[in-house]
């Protein structure tokens, strides 16, 4: 009997090792209300312009966030600690209606995207130069402490090819990475996975960033288009680990 538990648990586990391999989820977004909670908040960086609507809803068999941006911008996000050095690997699914048609990362009207995760960092004094540390001072005083000293940006982008990284138009301290493109899976839940903790380093050579943030974003005030897309199932594993995804 012992040894029939044992094996039930293992395969409730999916994982049949000395142990079940570790998952920190952020949130499952199982809530009966609509309104998104803390410690998810909505953070306009800029005050003139519209901020994106964000609720909770079932898409399709998937709790979600919905995301719905009309000549809008502003992120949706919330605190996270996380050992990257344990679980470096950030799992995530999401969607979009379409991709947008005028956006174009490369320059800064065209920096816009139909659905972003934002991964933001802090980073030791020690790797921030002088320089560095004085661009951040100013941005902060126009932009206030959402500003971080380092950010990735995983976007679903029209026109250049998964894979693609460039520094973002504006700042050179977000590095833009291309994880969807284009329309070929725009309407369905996608399966999104990357190792944070090797992008970061490979973006800003830093082995000692610490994850502060995340956020997502549905970004259109610079194209003045509109943008649907749906976030769902953020979680972290170990870089040798499956996702972690309840059916959808």
């Amino acid at each position: 009997m012992k040894v029939r538990k044992a094996g039930m648990a293992c395969l409730l586990a999916m994982s049949c090792g000395v142990q079940a391999a570790e998952v920190v989820w952020l949130d499952r977004f199982e809530h009966e209300s609509a309104k998104v909670p803390a410690p998810w908040q909505v953070v306009q960086l800029d005050k003139k312009i519209p901020p994106t609507h964000y609720r909770l809803t079932h898409w399709e068999g998937v709790s979600a966030i919905e995301a719905t941006a009309e000549q809008s911008m502003a992120l949706l996000a919330r605190p996270v600690e996380v050992d990257l050095h344990r679980t470096p690997v950030l799992c995530w699914r999401w969607r979009v209606d379409a991709p947008l048609v005028k956006a174009d990362m490369a320059t800064k009207a065209g920096d816009d995207y139909a659905a972003r995760v934002y991964v933001s960092f802090t980073l030791p004094p020690s790797e921030l130069g002088f320089i560095t540390r004085t661009r951040l001072k100013l941005a902060r005083s126009i932009y206030g402490d959402a500003v971080p000293d380092a950010a990735l940006n995983y976007v679903w982008d029209n026109r250049y090819a998964v894979g693609t990284r460039r520094p973002n138009a504006y700042t050179e301290r977000t590095r833009m990475i291309v994880a969807e493109s284009g329309a070929a899976n725009a309407g369905k839940w996608v399966v999104a996975r990357h190792d944070v903790q090797q992008d970061v380093v490979a973006e800003f050579g830093s082995g000692q960033a610490r994850m502060i943030q995340l956020s997502v974003a549905s970004d259109t005030d610079n194209t003045g288009e509109r943008a649907h897309a749906g976030f769902a199932d953020f979680h972290f594993v170990a870089r040798d680990a499956a996702c972690s995804f309840n059916p959808g």
